[in-house]
């Protein structure tokens, strides 16, 4: 073997060790919360814990990890989204969707005293808001141009109503949380569309009011 296929094939196996340890991760923040033990990751993850830490020296940097990975993903596929749709409105619902994956990162900044500082102090987290809100704008102002999306709201109010489904819901039962979020969604998606409807008070709140809070 050449020494520059013994480096691909290096690369390879570190973006697979990578990639394994923040799914793990992922899983088990979900599941057990973010002081979850990082031997339980490495183990979930296939690999060994000194492979975790060569990658990730502490906790907090899995977690600033974890968090970018799924910005980035996130980002990639709303944009996606706007190319592959038929229509606007069919894009916003695709990317409120798409936005759930986000659940994870709030849930552990709600919860984890050094998962906000660690997001707090992580440019890569404003720069996500700042780029999905530029995303949501232009679905939000394509949308009402093909009349399918009331015309008295903006980018902001879609991002308020929505970040409620970000946050931890009350307890419930396996059987209904497996569908209470799509009902959830399918009720503010329903409020959205254009039609007849109750007037809004004020006016539109649009994506600088939220940069502006």
């Amino acid at each position: 073997m050449t020494v520059e296929h013994e480096e691909t094939r290096l690369r390879a196996d570190a973006r697979r060790n990578r990639d394994q340890i923040l799914g793990a991760a992922k899983e088990l923040f979900a599941d057990a919360g973010p002081d979850v033990p990082m031997e339980e990751i490495a183990r979930r993850a296939g690999v060994g814990v000194g492979t975790l830490y060569r990658r990730f020296p502490d906790r907090a940097s899995l977690l600033r990890e974890v968090a970018r990975d799924t910005f980035r993903g996130v980002l990639a596929d709303a944009r996606t989204a706007i190319d592959e749709e038929p229509t606007a409105w069919d894009a916003l619902v695709r990317f409120l969707r798409i936005t759930q994956r986000v659940k994870l990162s709030v849930q552990l900044a709600m919860l984890s005293p050094l998962a906000r500082a660690v997001f707090s102090a992580d440019p890569s987290t404003d720069e996500f808001r700042r780029e999905a809100l530029g995303i949501l704008d232009r679905i939000v102002e394509q949308a009402q141009a093909e009349g399918s999306l009331r015309p008295d709201v903006g980018a902001g109010d879609v991002t308020i109503m929505f970040s409620l489904l970000l946050r931890e819901l009350p307890h419930q039962p396996m059987r209904v949380s497996s569908f209470a979020t799509d009902r959830c969604i399918a009720l503010m998606l329903d409020g959205l569309r254009a039609r007849p409807g109750s007037p809004l008070p004020g006016r539109a709140v649009t994506s600088a009011d939220i940069f502006d809070a």
